[in-house]
């Protein structure tokens, strides 16, 4: 089921002292814009509901960027050159699982198994882009060609939706704001599998990061 969450009016009330308004972005032009979709892996998303309940809305954005010449790429976490080769993050496996759950971790986002694949409803097209990371942001030193592809692209704003919010969705779309792109990330786009963490991960980057759209505001703004 999807996520039934609102921003605090705190939150709100924080956003509005510090800018003046909600929204730092009323349009994006079509031309320097990109859709980045965010480990949407059968891995994250098969078994995990509000994960699946974004997929449509994912879609829709997806394809109304298509239509308006705006580049859709698909980020997607790769933890070993293929399945049964060593990690390529070897602290995170090490230090922040046990045993058996990073071996899991590792093997199934890696080439070759079944949950590294995109998940099966999600539309991707021929001209999409598919970029693999190996850090929770693409932005990070070494992580991914992601900022380079962008770059020569003449990408100056971004879309971000995917999963989990308040992990590599959210890291995504802060770096991607320090490297001075313009960022909005998509609350009913994104997903974490409870309330709190998506809630988390919204108003953290709301604040003072970008803007946080949902999917008919972020169709609505390309131009």
């Amino acid at each position: 089921m999807p996520h039934n969450v609102e921003i605090p009016d705190y939150v709100i009330e924080r956003i509005m002292a510090k800018r003046g308004k909600l929204e730092v972005f009323n349009e994006f032009k079509a031309a320097k814009t990109a859709f980045l979709v965010i480990d949407m892996q059968n891995f994250y998303v098969a078994e995990v509901d509000t994960a699946i309940s974004i997929v449509p809305n994912i879609n829709r954005i997806a394809s109304a960027c298509r239509e308006k010449g705006v580049p859709v790429i698909w980020v997607i976490m790769r933890c070993a050159e293929e399945e049964g080769a060593p990690s390529q993050w070897q602290l995170y496996h090490d230090y922040f699982f046990t045993e058996a759950k990073g071996r899991n971790h590792l093997a199934k986002l890696s080439p070759g198994n079944q949950g590294y694949e995109i998940y099966p409803d999600l539309d991707v097209k021929e001209e999409d882009r598919v970029v693999t990371k190996k850090r929770f942001s693409p932005f990070i030193v070494g992580a991914s060609d992601l900022h380079d592809i962008l770059q020569g692209m003449g990408v100056e704003n971004l879309i971000v939706a995917g999963t989990a919010t308040n992990m590599c969705s959210e890291s995504t779309a802060r770096d991607a704001m320090m490297l001075d792109y313009k960022v909005v990330m998509v609350e009913d786009a994104n997903a974490a599998r409870y309330d709190d963490d998506h809630l988390a991960g919204l108003t953290s980057f709301y604040q003072s990061f970008g803007d946080v759209r949902k999917t008919d505001d972020v169709i609505g703004m390309i131009k």
